[in-house]
């Protein structure tokens, strides 16, 4: 296997002994709900010894309806975000969906996502890079797991070196994605860091007509099997009631269920690192 990067984002480590956990709502629903969550995860994996970036969107700019919620705003959001970090002592993601976004985004937010519908645009990329802030790239549904080498050169020539790839699933038929195992192995392989996204992966996009549907009962299933395979890192979105959240309600994991679920993976990695 290729010699992999280990580098800090805030307090926690990428690449080294213990896996990271990106957690949080899908979208900022509410400042009160955001910083509900943002504390109940911040206690849960402080109990459970978890390494925690807090992630929550400013815009969902890619709902199958445009009459869908979409979130609260760049700025509101960064800027609630970066509250959230500095009193919490937690590192903040947030997905950017232009290079005005990465930029702008980048004052206050450790760690840049790019959306998978976007992992190949240029300009964007560019963008994130440039900020010096580190880079999540979450793998398009329409990729290979080799085809990361060339969004990892793009990020090497605008200077990143702080970045990684998440998998979450690849197109299989209409409105479902199936989640290959060994996409964790191969992108390993060209030595750059693989994080699995449980909750998106388990999605069915558009499956519900004028919104995606999802089959968040699998989630903790998939969330386990990436880290027996190996993998740097969990994505998982997580609501107090998933049922009436505002965004990919089907996808994410309870609340009440994160810290059975933290702890099994904890001790998955534990097995086969």
């Amino acid at each position: 296997m290729s010699v992999r990067p280990q580098f800090a984002v805030g307090n926690v480590t990428f690449g080294g002994s213990a896996p990271v956990f990106m957690l949080g709502p899908c979208v900022i629903e509410s400042e009160e709900f955001v910083w509900k969550m943002a504390r109940a995860l911040k206690t849960i994996c402080t109990e459970v010894g978890a390494q925690f970036i807090f992630k929550a969107s400013y815009d969902k700019a890619n709902r199958t309806s445009g009459k869908s919620y979409r979130g609260i705003g760049l700025k509101d959001g960064c800027t609630i975000l970066a509250n959230i970090g500095r009193e919490l002592g937690v590192p903040v993601t947030t997905d950017v969906h232009s290079p005005e976004d990465a930029r702008a985004a980048a004052e206050w937010i450790e760690l840049l996502q790019i959306p998978a519908f976007l992992c190949r645009q240029t300009d964007l990329i560019q963008a994130a890079a440039e900020t010096g802030r580190a880079v999540n790239v979450k793998k398009g549904q329409f990729l290979a797991p080799w085809d990361v080498k060339n969004i990892a050169e793009k990020l090497r020539a605008f200077g990143c070196e702080r970045f990684m790839f998440t998998e979450r699933g690849t197109t299989f038929g209409y409105n479902n994605l199936v989640a290959d195992m060994r996409s964790l192995y191969w992108m390993r392989e060209l030595g750059c860091l693989a994080i699995f996204d449980a909750t998106h992966s388990v999605q069915r996009p558009g499956g519900a007509g004028d919104k995606t549907g999802g089959d968040g009962i699998l989630a903790p299933v998939l969330a386990r099997a990436a880290v027996a395979a190996g993998c740097d890192g969990v994505f998982i979105e997580t609501h107090e009631d998933p049922s009436r959240a505002l965004s990919d309600g089907p996808n994410q994991i309870p609340l009440a269920q994160m810290p059975a679920l933290l702890k099994t993976l904890i001790q998955i990695h534990g097995l086969v690192s």
